[in-house]
């Protein structure tokens, strides 16, 4: 099978919005290279997640069941094992942390060549070629690889998920994979989840050195959760201790393209803009009307942000039915 291989990723037995991004994508690509498109779904809850990924348009390869070991080392091999079958040109894999993991692992498995974090993918003289930003977000460079066949890392966002004419089928597969060197986990760190995950949430609420202090995450939380939306933050302000490293937004962190970000006390940064620039609309509270983020930001509030979040909470609530 010469095709297009997305692999997928599943939460609550549901795609991630990143697999249903790369099941469109695994198909835009298909049709301008008059090739098939499908995408691997593996885990607990395969199945439930199948529909709303074959409704892209894409074939879907379902091996339901749950996965023994680390996740990113067993789906590798799983997925290592389904490219050794099918012979897909291209193997599509999210930019997540997890699809960061599996592509590494099958880069060594499979000797494919690799393409990083796309933030676009387009058909170009007969390979795919990748949008990469390079030098903090200041340059876009397009990159393939001389090799006709290869993995690309997709960036959420690069496109936008959208239903087919006709959706795909669903073929249940049997996966044997090769057994990888058992690893050691000699520490397991439990963190407590967001409202929402800031690389599914439609709205991100950001806060950076300006909210002043862990304390000061409060009124963004309220905010966020006015909204039903998540938290984000700077490398600052994750550097100091003030939030968790899942809630980063920037080159070191996650990128995003939520509709709406509204980001307090955030001076702009190139780093930081890197994550948020897809983003539909952004809004910026902020007591410098010259902070870099004015030159990207579509509306820009200058002020207090303790004087303006807790104000805007109450009228998101109050317009929401919110007590």
């Amino acid at each position: 099978m010469a095709g297009i291989l997305a692999i997928g990723e599943i939460a609550s037995d549901a795609p991630t919005k990143l697999t249903l991004e790369l099941a469109t994508l695994a198909r835009e690509l298909a049709a301008a290279s008059g090739q098939a498109a499908s995408v691997l779904l593996r885990g607990q809850g395969a199945a439930a997640a199948a529909e709303a990924v074959a409704a892209q348009g894409v074939t879907v390869l379902v091996a339901d069941g749950a996965i023994e070991g680390p996740t990113a080392a067993a789906i590798a091999a799983q997925a290592a094992a389904v490219i050794a079958d099918r012979a897909p040109d291209w193997v599509l894999v999210g930019a997540s942390p997890d699809g960061k993991d599996v592509a590494g692992a099958l880069v060594g498995l499979t000797d494919l060549s690799v393409l990083v974090n796309g933030a676009s993918v387009v058909w170009a003289d007969g390979r795919p070629a990748s949008d990469m930003s390079t030098f903090g977000g200041r340059l876009v460079t397009q990159s393939t690889v001389v090799a006709h066949r290869g993995i690309v890392i997709v960036r959420p966002g690069a496109v936008v998920a959208t239903a087919a004419a006709a959706p795909g089928g669903v073929e249940t597969i049997a996966v044997a994979a090769a057994v990888l060197p058992a690893v050691a986990v000699v520490e397991t760190v439990a963190q407590a989840a967001a409202t929402a995950a800031i690389e599914e949430a439609r709205v991100i609420v950001g806060g950076g050195r300006g909210v002043g202090g862990p304390e000061g995450f409060a009124v963004i939380r309220d905010l966020a959760d006015a909204f039903g939306g998540a938290v984000g933050a700077t490398r600052a302000v994750v550097d100091a201790g003030w939030i968790g490293y899942s809630q980063q937004i920037g080159q070191t962190g996650k990128m995003v393209k939520p509709e709406l970000y509204v980001a307090c006390g955030i001076s702009g940064a190139i780093q930081h803009k890197v994550g948020v620039q897809t983003a539909g609309t952004i809004v910026a509270i902020n007591k410098d009307p010259d902070a870099p983020i004015a030159e990207f930001a579509d509306l820009v509030v200058v002020g207090d942000l303790f004087e303006i979040v807790p104000r805007l909470t109450d009228a998101i609530r109050s317009r929401r039915g919110q007590s």
